[in-house]
């Protein structure tokens, strides 16, 4: 094995021993959270557990409902010792009859937020008994009679299904002297937070170490997941780091899991920047056209044009000039033939039409003759409409007059404009214009698919990545074969 794979292979058995921590120390946390609320259910099915764990969370026995079950427990003894009709056995019926009523008037599941079992308790001897009170229904279930009457080993087994296993459930739980629940979790749970603690010590001391311009709080950044571990409250927290940890212990693999959330992350910016930008710019717009800039745009009154001029150049007319020139230079030329195809069959046409000429089209060879001609003239319209147009660009006065007339055209324009009063309508349906575009347009990009955009975007800069990788392995060839 290469030296350099040793400690990487025992750096990655460290992560996956660290993320085994975690993830068992987040079902503890988990489970204590579950335990108060689940505690019914742990102690029908594992008692054991219950005995073990309730002194972590300071839960006890309740004193009334356990000296109820525990007088339960004595007449059951002197019932077997001295029979059903003892005075003993009076005296302690009387006792479960005055506790009956105590219990339900007093209700002592309520301290354990467990009043919901009381009443399950009271329905079940109800619908036992066969009366519409339940003090009633306890009154007469302990008493002489109705036991002589009935077999005393059914009702106790009846009492010991159905009555027992909801009052034996009920606790109470102990208050400390800040006036919170005693809870002893954080006991168990201090090493467990101080191996983290200084796992994020070293890591930072490390990270610090390889880069020297980072300070302790960055250095603790960069693993900031690990700090949830410090937190004493909200402990559920901790399944972030566990998910991390396992993660790169490559225990879990949670990388589709990670994108989906940071892709949600940015869709969600994204679409929120979006309409901000698109709705301010929207806005700018309808506020300038409010503030009559379009007025003052028509007339190019530059002396009260708050516009900012950078280079003392009109950007617009230097562009026209240029695409001009490269019209007339570059592209007519290339184009030229197709041009003189064009006028040819424009004139050959307008011959056709001409009677006269249909006429003379029968003479012989004149149809060669009218061939060459439309050729000819073809040919010379556009090679002089060239020249013309190449002396006009070439030539400042022309120059000068062409800038002069679109210069006048636009004063005119504006000036009819205003003359007849037709300026605030095109205000008033461009700002309504821009409206729509905010209610409709903008309203559907919000709604537009923004994963879409992002896997977009990840193509384009995967396509854009591939050849630069591709000429950085090529450049290593090449430096190879020069060594």
């Amino acid at each position: 094995m290469n030296q350099n794979q040793l400690p990487k292979r025992y750096h990655l058995w460290f992560e996956r021993f660290m993320a085994i921590i975690a993830a068992i120390n987040l079902g503890f946390v988990l489970f204590d959270l579950s335990y108060v609320p689940w505690r019914t259910f742990y102690f029908r099915n594992l008692p054991k557990l219950t005995q073990v764990y309730d002194p972590v969370k300071g839960i006890e026995p309740h004193r009334d409902t356990q000296n109820y079950l525990q007088v339960v427990n004595r007449l059951q003894n002197q019932i077997s010792n001295t029979g059903l009709q003892s005075s003993q056995v009076k005296a302690t019926l009387e006792d479960l009859k005055n506790l009956s009523v105590e219990m339900i008037e007093e209700n002592p599941f309520a301290s354990a937020s467990k009043s919901g079992t009381l009443e399950k308790i009271k329905n079940r001897m109800r619908a036992h008994i066969g009366d519409d009170s339940a003090k009633e229904a306890f009154r007469i279930f302990w008493s002489q009679e109705y036991l002589s009457k009935q077999s005393f080993t059914k009702e106790i087994g009846f009492f010991a299904r159905n009555i027992k296993p909801l009052i034996a459930s009920n606790y109470y739980r102990r208050i400390g002297e800040n006036g919170e629940y005693i809870d002893r979790f954080w006991l168990y749970d201090l090493p467990i937070v101080l191996l983290f603690t200084l796992d994020l010590i070293v890591r930072s001391y490390f990270i610090k170490r390889r880069h020297s311009s980072f300070s302790w709080l960055n250095a603790i950044l960069w693993h900031w997941y690990d700090a949830i571990f410090l937190i004493p409250a909200w402990r559920w927290l901790r399944i972030i780091p566990v998910a991390f940890r396992l993660d790169k212990a490559q225990l879990l693999k949670l990388h589709g899991l990670r994108r989906q959330i940071e892709q949600g992350i940015v869709a969600n910016f994204a679409e929120e920047i979006t309409q901000m930008v698109v709705i301010r710019v929207i806005d700018q717009t309808q506020q300038s056209i409010h503030n009559g800039d379009l007025t003052r745009w028509l007339k190019q009154s530059r002396s009260v044009n708050t516009y900012v001029d950078i280079n003392n150049i009109n950007e617009i007319e230097a562009i026209s000039g240029i695409v001009v020139k490269a019209t007339v230079h570059q592209v007519l030329p290339k184009i030229q033939p197709e041009i003189v195809a064009l006028l040819r069959h424009s004139i050959d046409s307008a011959l056709n039409q001409s009677p006269i000429y249909r006429n003379l089209h029968s003479l012989p060879g004149m149809g060669e003759m009218q061939t060459q001609l439309s050729e000819k003239l073809a040919t010379e319209i556009t090679t002089n409409l060239h020249k013309a147009l190449v002396s006009a660009v070439e030539d400042p006065v022309a120059a000068q007059l062409s800038s002069r007339l679109i210069q006048r055209f636009g004063e005119s324009l504006g000036d009819e404009i205003q003359r007849k009063k037709i300026l605030t309508e095109i205000q008033s349906l461009l700002f309504d214009f821009l409206e729509e575009v905010k209610i409709n347009y903008v309203q559907r990009l919000s709604q537009e698919d923004m994963e879409q955009i992002l896997e977009k975007t990840r193509q384009l800069k995967n396509q854009v990545s591939v050849p630069a990788v591709v000429k950085q392995n090529s450049t290593l060839v090449e430096m190879r074969k020069i060594k």
